[in-house]
């Protein structure tokens, strides 16, 4: 499963090639609370048909009624970008199921280039960051590479939307954890991929849409060429497949970098790789172990959950707050009562 602003480009880039008429609603701005955050797209086809969304579902009723010949509507024109506005007041906010005091702003595009669509799905397609400007007053769209990750912009009159491969995931470790990790990471729209190179762990694997990578998990991870983008977990609880990937994988940009184990287990792997390889506590600072927010979690599935939980907070750029950490929770539940097993995560 692939991320859903990819979904939409690529489905809005198909129904225009197939000579339907498409509308590109795209979040410009919001206001008090909102169900999509800024950059949400959608397409919308005249015949009623929608990828994507852009608000819990209401809005989405909104414009096939408006936009499409399905529902009664005038259908869809040619012609400039437009702007609109829902939920200014809470009787339309209430209407339009938005959370109290939410006000969402779109922008819409008319049967946008698939030509440009496609160009842009190629850049995307081949792993490079693309910022796209459109010009309301012109409707000019035009695309530029870019090196890091920009946040959303719209002034009124330019909408600068800074669009990248999509999100990936690599394992080091093919055992059940990384199964059950692996298919919420499918799930969320990663792509995914595991190293192992233990015959017994990659031959029981089962779950599909995974690419399974042959070879040292250092080598693996050199050559995986991890960007902004890219999470790596190590997950095999072999100090000699996940300390040397995990090594490797701090000299690159990769957003979240981290190891399962308990605390006793995180800390030996820090002293480790400081006194056999030179690593100090500054140069270990992104490496995070033990990995996932505190669930009480007891089972491999319940511990991915955990993790999944604190990949996507890294990802969406969430800092989440010390107490709910493993590592800070056993300490504060030591204090207590005895009430949970020491087996959990």
């Amino acid at each position: 499963m692939e991320s859903i602003d990819l979904l939409v480009l690529r489905t809005a880039r198909d129904w225009l090639r197939a000579g339907e008429r498409v509308l590109l609603a795209t979040v410009a701005r919001t206001w008090g609370s909102s169900p999509r955050p800024v950059g949400s797209m959608m397409a919308l086809r005249s015949d009623g048909r929608v990828a994507g969304s852009v608000s819990g579902g209401c809005i989405e009723d909104d414009l096939i009624h408006r936009y499409t010949t399905a529902h009664g509507g005038p259908g869809m024109t040619d012609g400039p970008p437009q702007v609109a506005r829902y939920g200014v007041s809470a009787d339309e906010a209430h209407r339009f199921g938005l959370p109290c005091g939410g006000t969402l702003e779109l922008i819409f595009e008319f049967s946008p280039s698939w030509q440009a669509l496609d160009e842009l799905l190629a850049h995307l397609d081949a792993g490079r960051l693309v910022r796209r400007r459109l010009d309301l007053a012109s409707n000019a769209v035009t695309l530029e590479h870019s090196v890091t990750p920009e946040q959303f912009a719209f002034d009124g009159q330019v909408m600068l939307n800074t669009l990248g491969p999509g999100y990936r995931l690599l394992m080091i470790g093919a055992g059940a954890l990384a199964e059950y990790l692996a298919t919420m990471a499918l799930f969320n729209g990663f792509k995914v991929a595991v190293c192992d190179p233990r015959p017994e762990y990659v031959q029981t694997w089962s779950v599909s849409g995974v690419e399974q990578i042959v070879g040292m998990p250092d080598d693996v991870v050199r050559a995986f060429s991890a960007d902004l983008r890219t999470c790596i977990v190590a997950l095999s609880h072999d100090p000699k497949l996940d300390d040397l990937a995990l090594l490797e994988a701090l000299q690159g940009p990769a957003f979240y970098i981290g190891a399962i184990g308990s605390r006793r287990n995180s800390q030996q792997r820090r002293e480790r790789l400081i006194e056999h390889f030179g690593e100090t506590e500054a140069s270990l600072q992104r490496l995070r172990g033990p990995i996932g927010i505190y669930i009480g979690s007891k089972t491999p599935a319940e511990i991915a959950v955990s993790v999944m939980a604190e990949i996507l907070a890294a990802k969406n750029g969430v800092e989440l707050p010390h107490d709910v950490s493993v590592s800070q929770a056993k300490v504060a539940l030591e204090t207590q009562e005895p009430t949970y097993s020491s087996a959990t995560q």
